[in-house]
């Protein structure tokens, strides 16, 4: 390359076409890669081994929350330098911070308070990503939360997008394991001796062939004497929100087996009497 190159080239960095113009998107080029590496470094880390003996959801939800941070920081300090490129004074912005700062927070004290939110929940460990939860009577599955909103979805696929500010209800089914609890009614005529021996027969079979149990099934024992049948109840401790699934499996158990012993299941019944004409 040639000294009259050098000296074109150097011009050319020098002209307000690459001042203001691609000097800008330059710029933002190198913020979205100074991104995208920042944001894998951190993913991998969190992805190592000795962190995946952690709690993986626990692991996901600071991941999701140091990116939000990551991204908002660098897409301030990318309109701060490029700003600077058109001559705005940076330092009296930084200066002014303080002042910006309080009146954008009579602005958007929303936004605020969701961030002063987020940082909380993440600190405080009320849910990570994965949870089921009931967030102020919507209960579903947190898929996603930010330093501004939680995505929580249910189970028939409808996602609420909260606002953080206004989780103000937590209930976090996911903490410990939850428990299934089952009536069984059999009629009055039943012999409770073999009702009770099929009972224990079938919790035998449930506690040695189902999955997802945190524990062997109890009974209880007479819940209630209701005006058609003898109600028992049985419960068992499984996983965290397995309470539904397994609490439908042994309906069905139970009644297989009282069908098979031949216990009669009551069931409503209405007595019609008609009169002489």
């Amino acid at each position: 390359m040639t000294n009259k190159e050098v000296i074109k080239l150097t011009d050319f960095f020098e002209t307000d076409v690459y001042t203001y113009v691609l000097q800008p998107f330059i710029y933002i080029a190198l913020a979205y890669c100074f991104y995208k590496i920042v944001t894998s470094v951190i993913t991998r880390a969190l992805n190592s081994k000795s962190m995946k003996m952690k709690n993986q959801k626990r692991i996901d939800t600071s991941k999701s929350i140091i990116n939000n941070l990551i991204k908002y920081l660098t897409l301030t300090v990318t309109i701060l330098m490029i700003l600077s490129i058109y001559h705005v004074d940076v330092s009296k912005i930084l200066a002014g911070l303080g002042i910006g700062v309080a009146v954008l927070s009579l602005a958007f004290q929303d936004i605020a308070k969701d961030f002063i939110a987020g940082i909380s929940i993440l600190l405080e460990d009320q849910f990570d990503i994965g949870d089921n939860v009931s967030i102020n009577g919507f209960r579903g599955e947190v898929v996603a939360m930010g330093l501004k909103t939680t995505r929580v979805k249910d189970y028939k696929g409808a996602v609420q997008i909260i606002a953080n500010h206004s989780i103000t209800e937590v209930i976090n089914y996911s903490l410990n394991p939850s428990l299934a609890v089952i009536d069984v009614s059999v009629s009055y005529e039943s012999d409770l001796e073999k009702v009770e021996k099929v009972i224990y027969d079938t919790m035998d079979k449930i506690n040695n062939t189902y999955q997802n149990l945190k524990g062997k099934v109890e009974l209880w024992g007479v819940e209630d004497l209701s005006d058609s049948a003898v109600v028992y109840r049985l419960a068992v401790k499984v996983k965290s929100n397995k309470d539904f699934e397994i609490e439908r499996q042994m309906k069905r158990e139970f009644k297989l087996a009282f069908d098979q012993a031949k216990i009669k299941i009551p069931y409503s019944q209405i007595e019609v009497h008609y009169g002489k004409k």
